[in-house]
């Protein structure tokens, strides 16, 4: 993916917002579209070299962008219809103009007018859909996505609600999309991402970035320029303990290892000490399976209270391998009173899945509220049910903000996009991963990788998008067959792309 131009994720509405600012400084509207025709003429060109162009256009905006797209290829040379959604002389405004443009008849709307073409350019609707797709429309879609052309989308593919990222009944499998200024939420969140194709272009058209300055967008795109100022690097002069003591609590004999992936993603990811609290009966089995991880014996809430007196144990990982019930449930509220960087993951969530009200209340007498909720899709509603199925329209991004706004705590949703939000309303979104980081174990890692990131004194919502961000990276470093033992001994190259991404010497 392109990043040159920001890691702001725009809604629709934020978008609108943004071309009505900078319309009102100066730029006329149909500046903004010429520059957004002129790209995806670009960006045509680039998908195919030869052959005939067929432009599928709307009757707003978008549409006007593939009239000006239609009209800079046809002045290039190529081979270029359009069909068009209504009657030519029903647009309005800037489309309408940008129509004025292209000195050709236009094809009726029909799918049968696409014919055999090189390449299609989806200019039908943008990305302020809101309403499901039907007849003509769901038709052409239908025909586009069976036609075996590439596509190439504008802004969205069409069907695609851009905020959302909502199939709208039926949508665009685009090749690629181009889009103005800024992501939208679509261009991340699934299934929006799936339709918009193996690349989404980001285009300058016209747009000053001071704008934003007065949109105030709270989503951003989960990338290293993101989190830059909070990344962690030791110090010259630091020390294992300058780096934090991390802790991760183990289950019984016969679920250790969750909490040991746990313990080496968290020391892999820069912790200057790790322990392993493990019930006695499991102590051995989890010595002879560890050596940079330490290990120390903890069988009752009594003496984990007395072991968290000693202040240098600065962060925690619970939930892996725990066991669902009351010695978990126990052990976290006992972190939360002993005010320690918390990440709460697997068993230590379903174990609030009866009084979910319990541990928000706990989460809200913490002090510094540095804790980490990391639940995937089949963990989220045991503790945020009405968030889950009162809304079942709300976007992931919707839901995951709102589940922070309740729990008080950063929230993580795994997923092949990640979702991180904060009380505060901000929100990063991951897009990073792939797929074969969906295995067993792999979440384990993570909670780890972000109790390091805590234990390094990294607030939890960049915490939570270091981690995030990371363990995709360092899926893609270990390649196609990862199992999650890899992920943590691929990490030191990941964090060498990042230092030399950030001049950091090494």
């Amino acid at each position: 993916m392109d990043r040159e131009f920001g890691m702001e994720v725009l809604t629709t509405a934020e978008m609108e917002r943004a071309d009505r600012l900078t319309i009102a400084a100066g730029t006329p509207g149909f500046a903004l579209m010429l520059s957004a025709g002129q790209a995806v003429a670009e960006a045509a060109m680039d998908l195919v070299e030869e052959g005939p162009i067929v432009v599928v256009a709307g009757a707003g905006n978008n549409g006007g962008d593939g009239f000006v797209a239609a009209a800079e290829l046809a002045a290039r040379g190529r081979e270029v219809s359009v069909i068009l959604f209504c009657e030519r002389d029903h647009l309005q405004g800037d489309a309408a103009s940008a129509a004025r443009g292209w000195k050709f008849p236009v094809l009726p709307f029909n799918p049968q007018a696409i014919g055999k073409p090189a390449l299609i350019i989806d200019a039908l609707f943008g990305a302020g859909l809101n309403r499901p797709v039907e007849g003509e429309p769901w038709a052409m879609i239908e025909a586009i996505n069976a036609n075996g052309a590439p596509v190439l989308s504008v802004d969205l593919p069409s069907g695609i609600n851009g905020t959302t990222a909502a199939v709208m009944g039926i949508a665009v499998n685009a090749t690629e999309t181009v889009t103005f200024f800024r992501r939208k939420p679509a261009h991340l969140l699934m299934p929006g991402r799936k339709h918009a194709g193996r690349r989404v272009r980001v285009v300058d058209i016209g747009i000053d970035a001071d704008v934003l300055a007065e949109i105030k967008p709270q989503t951003f795109e989960n990338v290293p320029q993101s989190w830059r100022p909070s990344f962690p690097v030791p110090r010259i002069d630091g020390h294992k303990y300058a780096r934090g003591h991390a802790v991760v609590v183990s289950g019984d004999i016969a679920a250790t290892g969750a909490a040991r992936l746990a313990a080496r993603g968290c020391l892999r990811a820069g912790a200057g000490l790790v322990t392993l609290a493990t019930p006695r009966d499991a102590l051995a089995v989890n010595a002879a399976a560890l050596t940079a991880v330490m290990v120390h014996a903890i069988d009752t809430v009594v003496e984990f209270a007395q072991w968290l007196t000693d202040h240098r144990l600065n962060a925690l990982v619970i939930g892996p391998g725990t066991g669902v019930g009351d010695r978990t449930r126990d052990f976290v509220l006992t972190a939360l009173s002993a005010q320690r960087r918390l990440v709460l993951d697997a068993d230590a969530l379903t174990s609030f899945a009866a009084a979910p009200d319990r541990l928000f209340e706990a989460i809200a007498g913490s002090r510094d509220r540095q804790i980490v909720l990391t639940p995937h899709e089949g963990e989220f509603p045991r503790l945020f049910s009405d968030i889950s199925n009162k809304h079942p329209n709300r976007s992931k991004l919707e839901r995951v903000r709102a589940a922070a706004e309740r729990s008080g705590a950063v929230v993580l949703l795994k997923g092949p996009d990640t979702v991180v939000a904060s009380p505060d309303g901000r929100a990063t979104i991951a897009s990073n991963a792939p797929p074969w980081l969906a295995t067993a174990g792999a979440g384990d890692v993570l909670a780890g990788m972000i109790a390091a990131m805590l234990a390094q004194g990294v607030p939890a919502f960049e915490a939570a998008s270091i981690g995030a961000w990371m363990h995709g990276e360092a899926a893609r470093e270990a390649g196609p067959g990862l199992i999650a033992e890899d992920l943590p001994e691929v990490l030191p190259a990941v964090f060498r792309r990042l230092y030399d991404e950030f001049g950091i010497d090494y």
